[in-house]
């Protein structure tokens, strides 16, 4: 079977997102599939850009290519999985969310704004309805397609990169947070938080962003040069090396969709720390036994990088615990590619 995968592409960004295409992409191939993926240049700004690669998207008829066309489709972005064949399937890695649960609160409610707003749904409505299968990244993101679309998606989950590559080492006593340095992810809440834990942990975010120089000015700010380290972007090897190490793994970005530091830190065995509001993390932290879930307020997230430390045991166990539950989802490419193609 010929599988094409569609996406974006915002050149020079490396992220989750990339990692999930190839995954899939490789996955199809290693089942026997020919697979290809298909990336439309993308731009979020301005609105006007939007309407365009909206437009472009829905005249696009992937059934009527130079080449060969496609047996199976199945989209990953908006505004690719708005794209047109018989035989799509669309998993949806998260929507426009600029127009959906970040409206309003992140983006402004412009008048452009809420002309693209309602365009999107729209176009998302004519997307879902020509779909053969519906799916979502994670229950956070079916949540969404529910409440501001109406319709039900099944939430399938996939494995991190590497998933095989983790390992559990001893601890050397301090936080991990590795992610892009957005405002989104929060690494200034972890910030925040250290300069009130009385114990001598130390904190280690790694990745690359926008946030980068604001984080670095709230750091000299407290005087925390000696225990926070902004470590850059790190090859993979140290990455997981830095998992095998750390005493807990901190990721309590805000509404995430998914997030692969949740998984990664279950397959290192390392407790989580997350938020109350951080969205995918929810799906797989239980408080007090594979981690923390506590309020997005420093004095909370101290709270529990404190306790941590204090009972290192504990956090142990709790490693343990959370290593066992990503074993008991079930979570891997086999699956996925079997529900794809209605097949598990």
């Amino acid at each position: 079977m010929r599988v094409l995968v569609t996406a974006t592409h915002v050149p020079f960004v490396q992220g989750g997102a990339e990692a999930h295409m190839a995954g899939l992409v490789r996955a199809f191939a290693e089942a026997g599939h020919e697979a290809e993926l298909l990336r439309l240049p993308f731009r979020f700004w301005p609105e006007t850009a939007v309407h365009e690669a909206m437009r472009f998207c829905a005249q696009f008829d992937l059934a009527a290519l130079s080449g060969p066309s496609p047996d199976l489709v199945v989209g990953l972005q908006f505004p690719t999985y708005g794209m047109v064949h018989p035989n799509q399937v669309v998993w949806v890695m998260h929507q426009h969310r600029a127009v959906y649960e970040l409206l309003g609160s992140v983006v402004p409610e412009t008048p452009e704004i809420l002309a693209l707003r309602d365009a999107v749904k729209a176009f998302d409505a004519r997307a879902f309805a020509q779909a053969r299968r519906l799916f979502a990244n994670s229950r956070r993101v079916a949540q969404r397609m529910e409440q501001f679309n109406g319709v039900a998606a099944e939430p399938l989950y996939h494995p991190p990169p590497d998933a095989e590559r983790f390992r559990c080492a001893g601890d050397e006593g301090y936080v991990f947070f590795p992610s892009r340095l957005e405002h989104l992810k929060r690494q200034w809440l972890l910030i925040e938080a250290a300069r009130l834990v009385r114990s001598p942990v130390r904190f280690v975010l790694t990745g690359k962003g926008g946030q980068e120089a604001e984080l670095r000015w709230l750091i000299d700010r407290y005087g925390l040069a000696d225990r926070v380290w902004l470590r850059g972007h790190c090859s993979r090897a140290e990455q997981l090396g830095w998992y095998a190490h750390a005493l807990a793994v901190f990721f309590g970005p805000h509404d995430e969709d998914l997030g692969y530091v949740t998984l990664e830190a279950m397959l290192a065995a390392k407790p989580v720390i997350t938020c109350t509001d951080s969205g995918g993390p929810l799906e797989f932290v239980v408080d007090g036994e594979t981690g923390w879930v506590v309020p997005p307020e420093p004095e909370a997230v101290a709270e529990a990088v404190e306790a941590a430390w204090g009972n290192r045991a504990r956090a142990r166990a709790m490693g343990e615990a959370g290593r066992a539950r990503y074993a008991a989802l079930g979570i891997g490419w086999p699956q996925v590619v079997a529900r794809l193609l209605g097949e598990g």
